[in-house]
């Protein structure tokens, strides 16, 4: 395994928190290059590949939603965490849209922010693995093959459609781990809006429903998070 550090971009236009941040991330492992202003962050950018961004959202010359979606057209996967001084939906939730992967909100420990990018690190690299994982699935009595779409039980065949078959292929990549509620909106609806959620939640239930016959298998919700795929032996 390779013991190269994992970089981190940091733009924060508070000189005091950026330093802060900055040294307690290299303390951390983290290489960590700092920008205090969007301008001076997307030059950072551009120049090396990170595995990480950290954005605050209000900074002078260019703010942090701008800045996301510019680092957007250039890099689709590299993830994003904002740190944001508001704590308002709509800010969120333009986060979110502006191709964020999270938010955290200040004031906040440094603890917190850590356990944060640890989550979406795992998170997106389960993403970009997802379609070298196998397709064929063993879940209790049943067998799944998302190329196919289907689930079989008792030598019974349920034809699933795209968004099933998608679903349960993520929470088949999740066995037994949370499914985080965000990651699998944006991965088979690509917007985590409220309207999409409600139908995840459709689609979740008609999960629940055709898993019905194996008390050993359940999806569960986490609250707070998202679901976990129970698969007991």
């Amino acid at each position: 395994m390779s013991t190269e550090k994992l970089k981190i971009l940091l733009v924060e236009d508070d000189p005091n928190l950026g330093t802060l941040l900055q040294e307690y991330l290299e303390a951390k492992g983290y290489e960590t290059k700092l920008g205090k202003d969007g301008k001076e962050g997307y030059d950072l950018f551009c120049k090396q590949d990170y595995d990480l961004i950290l954005l605050d959202v209000m900074m002078p010359v260019k703010d942090g939603i701008t800045l996301a979606k510019e680092i957007r057209m250039n890099n689709k996967n590299v993830p994003i965490i904002f740190l944001t001084a508001k704590s308002m939906k709509e800010d969120t939730i333009e986060g979110f849209n502006a191709g964020g992967d999270d938010y955290i909100t200040k004031p906040f420990s440094m603890e917190e922010l850590l356990v944060r990018i640890q989550a979406v690190l795992r998170r997106t690299n389960k993403q970009m693995s997802i379609s070298n994982e196998q397709s064929n699935f063993t879940l209790g009595a049943y067998t799944f093959n998302s190329e196919k779409q289907l689930l079989e039980h008792n030598g019974q065949q349920q034809k699933l459609t795209t968004k099933e078959s998608g679903l349960l292929r993520l929470l088949c990549v999740h066995k037994n781990d949370v499914l985080d509620r965000n990651f699998a909106l944006k991965t088979i609806w690509h917007d985590d809006n409220y309207f999409n959620g409600r139908s995840m939640d459709v689609y979740i239930a008609k999960l629940r429903k055709y898993l019905k016959d194996d008390q050993k298998v359940e999806i569960i919700n986490i609250h707070g998070k998202g679901f976990k795929l129970l698969v007991n032996s």
